[in-house]
């Protein structure tokens, strides 16, 4: 039978009052009630001054037990919701880099997938929400990897805590208040190309596929080549026109790359992805462009870089660190004391690692 609502708050109140402290979660399943709904109760009982509502638990408001109400509640109990595309390729280091620092803290991590779909982010915070989630981290699937003008506005709407992961909004879009962590693709590629020219490379080419990573590595590549003083190397053909298909994305990169070591006197490329590049480089050395000799290639992504026939020097994103420092700072969130004033939001950028292999015809490349 349905309960009226005056009927849940008295069950809510007399278990509180009976335990001193007790986790959301924990609250909701005991009564049978969905999480929604017990928070929608818990801030009108609070409101009233009858209980008093910490992240992610319920505290009886005076008397209670020190051993069930720590004035710094830890993370025990606490349930953290993360949406990513997917758990494969990038993401999986991501996820288990979160897994592992929320289990640490003693709370529970649960994943709702995108898989790149249309509103697929907001319905999957939705059931995250209703099954017990505390707090949020995200990654929605932004085309260009940040929020654009008028949309994800759903991001900033949660009552739960909000990290953003490995996205961001621009200066004005409300979700720019947003905590975040995200890897500095942009130095990743300005490392990258420092590290050609130190080689006495002067022309170095860009062959990135499209991806939220995309821009973020264009910015770095330019910013690079203008601070150096290199020569300009030719456009992508990618950059005008996208690519009908996998096989026509790998025939015009291929093309390009031979006609501007042939035509341009380019000497070097940062290829994204260390996919791409396995399968670029014996396509350019069936066409004559020796690597390293003709044509010195750094990776983007370092997932398969060193298993390659000819090792690949690769920029390595901390995928790992990105996770874990996310679900370290929603943890913060939900465990600060009631009562402190809130720390300010935070944006935390982690720099790749260049890992220097046999690719780039570095004399202290490791095989």
């Amino acid at each position: 039978m349905r309960l009226h609502v005056d009927q849940r708050h008295e069950r809510v109140l007399a278990l509180v009052r009976a335990r001193g402290s007790l986790r959301v979660a924990e609250l909701a399943k005991e009564l049978g009630m969905s999480a929604v709904t017990l928070r929608r109760d818990v801030e009108s009982l609070a409101a009233q001054g009858l209980v008093r509502r910490l992240h992610g638990a319920v505290v009886w408001p005076g008397g209670q037990r020190e051993d069930l109400a720590p004035t710094a509640p830890s993370a025990e109990g606490l349930v953290v919701g993360m949406v990513v595309p997917t758990t494969g390729y990038y993401y999986a280091d991501v996820v288990r880099g979160a897994r592992e620092t929320v289990e640490a803290a003693g709370a529970r991590l649960a994943v709702g997938l995108s898989r790149y779909l249309p509103d697929e982010d907001a319905a999957q915070v939705r059931r995250l929400l209703s099954t017990g989630a505390d707090g949020l981290l995200l990654t929605p699937s932004w085309e260009h990897g940040h929020a654009e003008a008028g949309a994800g506005l759903w991001t900033v709407a949660q009552e739960a805590p909000v990290v953003l992961v490995e996205r961001w909004a621009p200066l004005g879009h409300p979700a720019a208040a947003l905590d975040r962590v995200r890897s500095d693709h942009a130095h990743g590629a300005a490392e990258a190309v420092t590290h050609l020219a130190g080689l006495g490379h002067r022309a170095v080419a860009l062959a990135v596929q499209d991806s939220p990573t995309a821009p973020q590595l264009r910015a770095g590549y330019e910013a690079a080549v203008s601070a150096l003083g290199l020569d300009r190397a030719p456009d992508s053909p990618l950059d005008g026109e996208p690519p009908h298909s996998e096989t026509d994305r790998f025939e015009r990169t291929l093309e390009y790359l031979c006609e501007a070591v042939a035509r341009d006197g380019v000497t070097a490329a940062l290829v994204h992805s260390d996919a791409d590049a396995i399968v670029l480089i014996p396509r350019l050395q069936a066409r004559g462009v020796r690597v390293p000799e003709d044509l010195a290639v750094i990776a983007y992504d370092d997932e398969v870089a060193g298993l390659a026939d000819l090792p690949l020097t690769a920029v390595a994103p901390d995928k790992y660190e990105v996770g874990a420092a996310s679900a370290r700072l929603l943890l913060s969130r939900l465990t600060a004391p009631e009562g402190e004033t809130e720390p300010p939001r935070r944006h935390l950028d982690i720099l790749p690692a260049l890992r220097v292999r046999v690719s780039c015809g570095a004399r202290d490349a490791v095989s």
